[in-house]
């Protein structure tokens, strides 16, 4: 990304190349995660096994019976869900079963399943994986300094859930420090709580921004843990390929109340606490590294199936 006119995914361009992966011949696909792993600088096996074992939690034989598809009974026909679990499904064999939740997922299967997103706790039947990438992984890789950023906090967002709800009616223009407001793009005529739309170039003009979770997790979370500004948010209770769950409240992000009673004064002291801001934007700017690595990810995807097939002794 060379600008905020590019700062969202480019679908296209996603769509013409998971479709030329499918239209690939899987015959001529090889899978050699040894000669992958050797390409990938300063190769971290502790780190990696350490991520591969928080997606995939399996760690005892597990069987499926024939209801559960084979990889190539998979539809097509489910978007980006299908074509990214097709960019690595097609390294293994196709008449491999695999069990798979497409959506917001928010709750854990009765057996082990891949999915985008599950509950940060009570989870080993669902295994991560990086689903829907190209909506919710993309990054910032340009933007002002932090302190040249305007001293307030801002948040955009569909308000269809009633916690977003709650917040809206709580500080929906109730403060000069806090520029919050629901954002439909087809909104309806009960609709509360609106706000012009704001580009993630208009939002990044903020030292905060405000991270809530929607029918899973946040979208946001990602590009603004990239950025210079700030990540405000209460506890996440789910979690995605980010890892959502490991996160550190004062180390990555600025750890919130569940109600946001403490928001303004948790604003206020950063305001006040320059160097303390940059300090948890520079954490989370290095967590946010680790996922910048496009075969390091690939070898993650990789070895979180390998990992399934082995366990439900498909190889």
């Amino acid at each position: 990304m060379t600008s905020f006119s590019q700062s969202r995914n480019n679908k296209f361009l996603y769509y013409l190349s998971g479709h030329f992966k499918r239209l690939y011949p899987k015959s001529l696909l090889r899978l050699d995660l040894d000669k992958l792993q050797r390409s990938i600088d300063s190769f971290d096996e502790d780190k990696m096994y350490s991520r591969l074992n928080y997606y995939n939690k399996i760690n005892s034989k597990f069987a499926l019976d024939e209801s559960i598809e084979m990889i190539k009974e998979i539809s097509g026909m489910h978007g980006t869900y299908s074509l990214d679990l097709m960019e690595y499904t097609r390294f293994f064999s196709q008449d491999n079963r695999l069990s798979y939740l497409f959506g917001d997922i928010v709750d854990v299967p009765s057996i082990p399943s891949v999915a985008k997103s599950r509950p940060v706790t009570d989870n080993d039947n669902s295994i991560l994986m990086k689903f829907d990438k190209v909506r919710h992984f993309y990054f910032v890789n340009n933007d002002i300094p932090f302190k040249k950023k305007e001293n307030k906090l801002v948040w955009r967002g569909a308000a269809h859930q009633p916690h977003r709800k709650y917040f809206l009616q709580n500080f929906y223009n109730k403060s000069k420090l806090i520029d919050a407001g629901g954002f439909h793009k087809n909104p309806k005529n009960d609709d509360l709580y609106q706000a012009p739309f704001l580009t993630i170039q208009q939002q990044l003009q903020s030292k905060f921004i405000l991270s809530i979770e929607g029918n899973d997790v946040a979208t946001s979370t990602k590009w603004t843990m990239s950025s210079n500004s700030l990540c405000f948010m209460v506890k996440p209770k789910y979690e995605t390929w980010l890892m959502e769950g490991r996160l550190i409240p004062g180390y990555h992000y600025v750890l919130l109340k569940d109600d946001y009673s403490d928001l303004e004064e948790k604003i206020e002291y950063y305001i006040d606490h320059e160097d303390e801001a940059e300090n948890i934007i520079q954490n989370a700017n290095l967590y946010i590294n680790q996922f910048k690595d496009n075969k390091s990810e690939d070898w993650l995807s990789l070895k979180v199936l390998e990992k399934y097939f082995k366990f439900s002794s498909q190889i």
